[in-house]
């Protein structure tokens, strides 16, 4: 079973409009919505894939109500923490004419230390059963830095894979507590390395010291250019196939549930990496965020590169 952690979860919705003008009415052609937030992002193509998928986190009031009711007919079984307050809505507005996305997260409820201390003794219970645990995105208000450090604590004692996805402080103090897997962009590299990884021997490098750290498996994403990763059984480069992608939104979530697999079925790195890819750049072809056609994934497939170095 994999175990996804989405602490701060939300409604994401998806605006498609045509030339946007800031200060104007904007009519939106279309609009959907669906469960979002990164971890449930994780959950979705995992559960595509035909894994076993719990997802715990927090949710609060109407909205958290629907993102329950809006997962299980996706396979998805929800075990999350309640709070009255409601959970957040994250706006993903579209201009199909000139090609730019635009975002806008809501911050949602605020977290006290009791509601965290009562998450924790949910999340050891539900980790007795789990394969793979994914910790994903960011934390709600009342959390700090050290919460995903308390979380991969929690998992390593009981002996269970655990793969980390955030950014800034949150990813910094989580390496601490060494993961089994991060997966940073070029941003997050030289944010925890202090290397500009101009090149990329010195993006190699950089991923090298994390690995150092304690990080099993350290996978960089480079973007339409794919992904370089260091581990103990070696480093490598990957390359995917040019696409015209639909919608990239939730593309490395997908490539995070293509790892959680990998883990929880005992893949090689090399494996791993060569089906992850294929699943995030299949993703890019849809609308849906977090969603993606096996046959997509299954004609990449054997496009995608792996180049040991």
């Amino acid at each position: 079973m994999i175990l996804t952690v989405t602490l701060n979860a939300a409604i994401d919705k998806r605006y498609v409009v045509e030339n946007a003008k800031m200060g104007e009415v904007n009519r939106v052609r279309k609009c959907s919505c669906c469960p979002g937030g990164k971890g449930l992002n994780v959950s979705k193509p995992a559960a595509i894939l035909g894994a076993k998928v719990v997802a715990t986190g927090f949710i609060g009031g109407h909205a958290g109500s629907y993102i329950e009711e809006a997962l299980r007919p996706l396979g998805i079984t929800p075990a999350f923490y309640h709070m009255a307050e409601e959970s957040r809505s994250c706006i993903n507005i579209w201009d199909s004419v000139n090609h730019v996305q635009t975002e806008y997260l809501e911050p949602g409820f605020t977290i006290g230390d009791g509601d965290f201390r009562a998450f924790l003794g949910k999340f050891t219970a539900l980790l007795q059963k789990a394969d793979v645990v994914t910790l994903s995105g960011s934390v709600p208000r009342g959390l700090d830095g050290s919460a995903y450090q308390v979380l991969i604590r929690i998992c390593k004692d009981a002996g269970k894979s655990v793969i980390l996805d955030t950014s800034g402080e949150l990813l910094e103090m989580g390496i601490e507590a060494r993961p089994t897997m991060v997966k940073p962009n070029m941003d997050e590299i030289r944010m925890l390395t202090g290397r500009r990884c101009d090149h990329f021997k010195d993006i190699l490098h950089a991923a090298g010291e994390l690995h150092a750290k304690g990080v099993k498996i350290v996978v960089v994403s480079l973007g339409g250019d794919g992904a370089l990763a260091v581990s103990d059984e070696g480093s490598y480069r990957v390359r995917v196939p040019k696409v015209n992608a639909v919608n990239t939104v939730g593309c490395g979530d997908s490539m995070i549930a293509g790892f959680a697999l990998g883990l929880g079925g005992g893949l090689s790195v090399r494996e791993m990496l060569r089906r992850a890819s294929a699943i995030s750049t299949a993703a890019a072809l849809r609308e849906e965020t977090g969603f993606f056609v096996k046959e997509d994934m299954e004609r990449i497939y054997p496009l995608v590169e792996i180049e040991e170095i």
